[in-house]
């Protein structure tokens, strides 16, 4: 563990003396969980969206901003070309109790680079864009965070993208907007997480540690990064709204060409939401929708077919309160859980980006996946996410799971977790 702190310290250290990232031209609100922008639909992680966030100007710890003619010169490059992009560096550790193995540090990192590229009607709101992301993935010296949750007997997953699987393609597709930004269609490999049962603290980088907390709440299907897919998503009023898609069931984001031969197995996910917002720049913050999806039988895998239905509803107040209650069902599909229900609520202080976040969850594993008899499953997290500079923020977490379902010697785990991204 000493030595995973001395990393994040190392890492604050330089990030205060060297920021570096992409601005865009609008900035928003600093006092607002996630910035009010036009960007129409997607979830925190969507690439549109994640660029945006990044260059918003924030409201930190230390005020630092030393390299802002760099930021300058990257709007300049951004208003020239139509290309904007962002390289970022998470790393993280979680040091559970009552691990099935003994082991008490799982430590790991990833680093992305991801951008967009408007190449058809710039600067209007009926924009062709290409969008691309790619990741490496890496473990340490010992066991990656993705472990964690297995072998603290976890019917779950807690960051399980900070994993050791090494170089990985998510995101290389086109993104067209229409009726003034009324209506997108996306298409090429992407990843459905980002459009699909989104809300505000939904991101394993910034947002929750576990995944009860993130995209269905642990019931639902979700295939891997970078599956050949299309979306198309659209508002039917100024507050009611669709998405819909689907995409390869079989995907492999490490091998992302065998993508061209598993989607001919005709093996899918798919999805439909119906939504609510009080306005389409608000997306995120107050957001109500219900999502059906199904999920073909995977043959090759072994994993019968499923579908669900999810809920979720979440409203700011005051710029500074967000609660959110959040409910899924899964009948088969090879889901974690076939019953979820979290709540909780999220709360800027001192520094208006940065964050507190605490989140409550009952799960009941899937019985086609786990086998009956386990016991269900209780998570409570708490994290605070610390807005050091303009491109760091550090993110304490605790977390205290009751009845792991998959431990059969212990009824409870304390996991304490640290992360730290850095934006250039």
């Amino acid at each position: 563990m000493s030595r995973f702190l001395t990393i994040v310290l190392i890492g604050a250290g330089v990030g205060l003396n060297f920021v570096a990232h992409d601005a865009l031209a609008e900035d928003a609100s600093s006092t607002t969980i996630l910035p009010q922008t036009t960007i129409r639909f997607g979830g925190p992680d969507a690439v549109p969206s994640q660029l945006r966030n990044d260059a918003r100007k924030k409201d930190t710890l230390t005020g630092q901003d030393v390299l802002l003619s760099y930021r300058e010169w990257t709007e300049r490059f951004r208003q020239r070309t139509g290309i904007s992009y962002t390289l970022d560096y998470t790393t993280a550790g979680l040091f559970p109790s009552n691990t099935i193995s003994g082991e008490n540090s799982f430590t790991s990192g990833a680093v992305r680079f991801y951008g967009q590229w408007e190449l058809v009607g710039r600067g209007g709101d009926n924009t062709g864009t290409f969008v691309w992301k790619v990741e490496n993935r890496h473990g340490y010296s010992g066991p990656p965070v993705s472990a964690a949750a297995a072998d603290i007997g976890l019917a779950g997953a807690m960051l399980s993208s900070l994993s050791d699987a090494g170089n990985r393609l998510t995101n290389f597709y086109w993104k067209q907007n229409l009726r003034g930004g009324r209506l997108e269609i996306i298409g090429g490999m992407l990843d459905v997480t980002d459009w699909t049962d989104v809300y505000a603290l939904a991101s394993p980088w910034t947002g929750f540690f576990n995944f009860a907390f993130g995209t269905g709440g642990a019931a639902m299907a979700l295939p891997d990064d970078a599956a050949l897919g299309l979306f198309v998503n659209g508002m039917i009023t100024d507050n009611l709204y669709f998405v819909t898609g689907f995409a390869d069931a079989n995907a492999d984001s490490t091998d992302p060409m065998n993508g061209f031969d598993t989607v001919g197995d005709g093996e899918f996910f798919k999805t439909l939401e119906i939504g609510w917002v009080t306005s389409q720049d608000r997306f995120y913050l107050d957001n109500t929708h219900l999502t059906l999806w199904h999920i073909d039988e995977r043959q090759a895998a072994g994993v019968p077919d499923g579908w669900g239905v999810n809920f979720s509803y979440s409203r700011s107040f005051d710029e500074k309160w967000m609660p959110f209650f959040r409910a899924g069902y899964a009948k088969d599909g090879g889901t974690i859980l076939q019953k979820s229900v979290s709540a909780g609520f999220a709360h800027h202080f001192g520094a208006g980006d940065s964050l507190l976040g605490f989140g409550v969850n009952w799960g009941q594993p899937n019985e086609t996946t786990y086998g009956s008899g386990l016991s269900d499953q209780y998570t409570i997290e708490l994290f605070t996410r610390l807005q050091v500079s303009e491109n760091i923020q550090i993110t304490p977490d605790v977390q205290y799971i009751k009845n792991p379902a998959l431990n059969p010697t212990a009824n409870h785990s304390l996991v304490l977790g640290l992360r730290m991204r850095a934006v250039f």
